[in-house]
């Protein structure tokens, strides 16, 4: 008795141990906060559980998530992409133009996804190398990338597009959607860099201490300028999805998006100030959002109204991220 005693006492004290490990890791508080709100959602509505609605949710959330994913690159070395939104309409309208051209499909994917990408460098230029304010640089990029995407169009949605280019949007592999083995393959790919490479220990250092980080040798600006690169990337990504998805280009697409990117990387445990942050806290947190805005949807809440708990669900995030922060 006095050795099974003994033995249950250790296993409390080791579960206690894991348990305060456990916390102090970024995903610990969003892994909670998602199970709360999803479980609150599933009482509240009796639909939110059936497989067509939860499909449904995780599809919806996947557009965010994989913007979001490349934004996390950037708040996590202590800057920004408030062009987010509008480089993924620019992108998905472009690809659209391009195929209604005659282009094939593959190929205005593919210079779809440069285009983003070289947004994203533009940004990183005057980030890293003119050492321009994020917030500034990408925010006037968010204009550019918006006002040009509506002069190509005219303002007027472009459709008409080939049959086979739906795929990526409504199509499905092994009985998974594509938005969201897509998404997959972006976290895993985010994953693998962020704790797998030397470049995601540099990004993490630039974030902690970007001075200290140069004066260790390590070549910031260039970092830098992936990091953009990668979020332009990804949020072309995130075009190419939604613009498959409708079956048309949309000038107009992503407005607001790059607020909801945010605010899944700070509901993911990530620091707005840089430093601090998971790759998978970032999907958590998109999906929190995803439930979020779901189940607010079930009940009828107005948009109005979900902007305001959207909002005041964020302040929270930051408020314990700040309390967490060393």
């Amino acid at each position: 008795m006095t050795q099974l005693a003994s033995a249950s006492g250790t296993a409390r004290q080791s579960f206690k141990t894991r348990l305060a490990l456990w916390r102090r890791t970024p995903i610990f508080y969003p892994l909670v906060g998602f199970i709360v709100v999803f479980i609150a959602m599933a009482v509240i509505n009796d639909n939110f559980l059936t497989a067509s609605n939860q499909i449904n949710l995780i599809r919806q959330a996947s557009i965010i998530a994989i913007i979001a994913a490349g934004m996390s690159l950037a708040i996590l070395t202590g800057g920004i992409d408030l062009s987010v939104g509008p480089v993924m309409a620019l992108s998905g309208t472009l690809m659209a133009g391009m195929m209604i051209a005659g282009m094939p499909p593959a190929l205005a994917i593919v210079l779809g996804l440069l285009i983003g990408a070289a947004f994203g460098a533009f940004n990183g230029l005057f980030v890293a190398f003119a050492g321009m304010p994020p917030i500034i640089v990408t925010l006037a990029t968010m204009g550019i990338a918006r006002g040009l995407g509506l002069i190509y169009t005219g303002g007027y949605p472009i459709s008409g597009l080939p049959p086979e280019f739906a795929f990526f949007g409504r199509g499905s592999l092994a009985g998974i959607e594509m938005p969201i083995l897509i998404m997959i393959a972006v976290y895993a790919c985010g994953y693998v860099l962020l704790s797998h490479t030397a470049t995601g220990r540099y990004l993490y250092a630039i974030g902690g201490n970007e001075e200290a980080t140069r004066l260790s040798g390590i070549r910031v600006s260039r970092y830098k300028l992936l990091v953009y690169i990668l979020s332009g990337t990804t949020a072309a990504i995130a075009g190419l999805i939604l613009t498959s998805r409708l079956m048309s280009g949309q000038p107009n697409a992503g407005v607001g998006f790059e607020l909801d990117a945010i605010a899944a990387v700070v509901l993911g445990g990530a620091a707005i100030t840089g430093g601090r942050g998971m790759i998978l806290g970032t999907l958590v947190g998109a999906m929190l959002l995803g439930v979020l805005n779901n189940g607010l949807n079930l009940m009828g809440v107005s948009p109005y109204l979900q902007n305001v708990i959207k909002g005041l669900i964020i302040l929270l995030a930051i408020y314990i991220s700040r309390k967490r922060a060393p």
